[in-house]
């Protein structure tokens, strides 16, 4: 099989194309970047996917970011987001023997909906308002993909990860989601010799965490076994408060100060934890657990900070 990686240099696509590149199956790994095809425009990546002629294309692209990105540049990631997912489905409305393995997002369901998450409480409710418009972003790519699917006989399988972290990942202070952030903010604490570090909410929030290359490996499996179901969640099934992902950091990086959680700031969705039985019982499951993952993901970014 030839497959086509879009967004292959951030998170998911630079850890699908090291995972992918170590199968034997796989003919080729395509590793498309911004700077060989504008996702923004149509004509570039139509033509991008007719000349690779892939198997498989997996779309990796996205604008991301953690909860203050999201709220601030709402209409940076709703646009940027609709304008790669239309492209990208767009084109292959006209390639029908293509596969997509599409990403979204666990923001995808409803603020209220009943922990463990299942794929058919999608669309029953309201959003988290602090990312409504790139949940929107992903909702869209799921309903165009229906749509092309059932008009078109697309192959689209839409994958929803719950929350990753991993090497590769933005560790900007501000745009950055919760792990990365933390990270970068308690390493720079540590070097000043801080006193106190400053975390947003109250700490209490559950959060679920997926190393990125156990995704990677998800994505290999469906493909592998030609799986076709319409909305899959890939999690690890395992809940941490922010509280004590906070400590964990704290010891993997080596900060000596008192953590102090700012009640004043929102926290979020209180609980956001998947159900991937789906996944899980058609033969998958993740595996590194999260302080291995941390440990890895923090020596990674210390590496980068000599590049």
């Amino acid at each position: 099989m030839k497959v086509l990686i879009f967004g292959s240099t951030g998170l998911v696509g630079s850890s699908v194309f090291k995972i992918l590149n170590t199968k034997s199956s796989y003919k080729e790994i395509v590793a498309s970047t911004r700077k060989d095809t504008n996702l923004f425009d149509y004509e570039e990546t139509f033509n991008c996917i007719n000349e690779v002629k892939p198997d498989i294309v997996v779309n990796a692209a996205a604008k991301v970011g953690g909860i203050l990105a999201n709220n601030t540049l709402r209409s940076e990631f709703i646009i940027e987001n609709l304008k790669i997912n239309l492209n990208i489905l767009e084109s292959l409305k006209l390639l029908p023997n293509i596969k997509l393995i599409n990403l979204g997002s666990s923001c995808i369901y409803p603020l209220d909906a009943k922990n463990p998450i299942k794929e058919e409480y999608v669309m029953t409710g309201s959003l988290e308002p602090t990312n409504s418009p790139y949940a929107m972003a992903k909702l869209t790519a799921i309903e165009i993909g229906d749509a092309l699917a059932k008009q078109y006989g697309t192959k689209i399988v839409n994958l929803m990860p719950t929350n990753l972290y991993g090497p590769n990942d933005n560790f900007s202070e501000n745009e950055s989601h919760v792990i990365p952030g933390l990270i970068a903010r308690m390493h720079k604490a540590k070097l000043k010799k801080d006193d106190t570090f400053n975390i947003w909410g109250t700490g209490e929030p559950l959060r679920e965490f997926l190393y990125a290359e156990d995704l990677a490996e998800a994505i290999d499996f469906v493909i592998q076994n030609d799986i076709n179901e319409k909305l899959l969640n890939v999690g690890s099934g395992k809940e941490i408060t922010i509280k004590n992902l906070a400590k964990l950091i704290k010891e993997i990086v080596g900060f000596e100060g008192k953590l102090n959680f700012d009640s004043s700031k929102p926290d979020g969705n209180p609980r956001k934890l998947l159900d991937s039985s789906k996944l899980f019982n058609l033969g998958w499951e993740p595996k590194i657990e999260l302080n291995i993952g941390l440990d890895t993901t923090y020596k990674w970014y210390l590496e980068s900070l000599n590049l």
